[in-house]
Parts: structure tokens; C-alpha cells; sequence
């Protein structure tokens, strides 16, 4: 790994991040990194940014964007009102794959869990994703629960 920093994402960032999210192949066609930028975006990214317990975070290598994630602490009742930490939209640049940008995103996550009393860490991916899933499982992840969504109508 060269010159891997991992950041709190700023507003500069979301074409960046939003051409990440484009590269998945389950549904990233639906993002557009503009230009110009889908005002929901800045909203989403306004919200993530103003809630203490939302995180989105850039891996940047050699200065250029080429990962990110997203990170949300979830208070709840479960496990006598354990938090859990819901890791979301992971993802690194396809031509960067492999060097271990991912892991160390993923750690950084972690960790940021254990700091703030988290008991659960949890995420989702689509059942295509099978590396996905054997990263996952190698970080210690297990296939515990099926997952379910349902799309609304805007």
C-alpha cells in the first residue's frame, strides 16, 4: 500500500464517492456523479455530516479518492440496550482491488465500534457478492441472519 489515508469524507468528495458507488454491479447504475451533482446527495451527505453517530469516511491514495464507507451507531434494546455498528456502501476502486485498502478500512471501522461500546457489528451485501462475502468472513463476519428490503416508491 502507497501513501493509503483514510479521512472523514468532506463535501468536495461526493462526486468522488458517488462515482464509487456508480462501479457496483448490483444497481450502481442508478448513480449520477454529475456534473451537475443530484442536490440529494449534499442532502444525505448534510445529514451523515450533522448526526454524531453517522460517519462517511474516503480512502485516498496518492490523492485521489478510490475508496469509502459509511458508518452508522445504532443505539437498541437488544443485549440489555447494546450499540451496534452498521457498516455501509463499502467499496474500492476496481482498478485498486486486491492491496488491502478494504481491510484496512474495515479495521478502522472496527475499532471505531470498540471505541464507542458497540457489541454488534453488523452489515449487508447482495447474495451476488460471493468475494464479498468470503472477505467479509475472513475479517471475522458470519452469515448469521437474511436480510430482507423493500424498495418505496419516491
Amino acid at each position: 500500500m502507497t501513501d493509503f489515508t483514510i479521512r472523514d469524507a468532506h463535501g468536495g468528495d461526493l462526486p468522488a464517492v458517488v462515482a464509487l458507488l456508480r462501479q457496483d454491479q448490483m444497481g450502481g447504475e442508478d448513480e449520477d456523479p454529475g456534473p451537475p451533482l443530484d442536490p440529494g446527495y449534499r442532502a444525505a451527505f448534510d445529514a451523515i455530516a450533522g448526526d454524531p453517530n453517522q460517519f462517511l469516511f474516503v480512502g485516498e491514495q496518492d490523492g485521489r479518492v478510490v475508496g469509502t464507507f459509511q458508518l452508522s451507531l445504532l443505539p437498541g434494546l437488544l443485549y440489555h440496550g447494546a450499540w451496534r455498528g452498521q457498516i455501509e456502501a463499502v467499496r474500492i476502486d476496481e482498478r485498486v482491488r486486491g492491496r488491502g485498502l478494504g481491510e484496512a478500512m474495515m479495521k478502522l471501522a472496527l475499532d471505531l465500534c470498540r471505541a464507542r461500546g458497540c457489541r454488534i457489528v453488523q452489515l449487508t451485501s447482495n447474495t451476488a457478492r460471493t468475494r464479498a462475502h468470503a472477505f467479509y468472513e475472513r475479517l471475522g463476519f458470519t452469515k448469521s441472519h437474511v436480510g430482507m428490503k423493500l424498495m418505496l416508491e419516491p
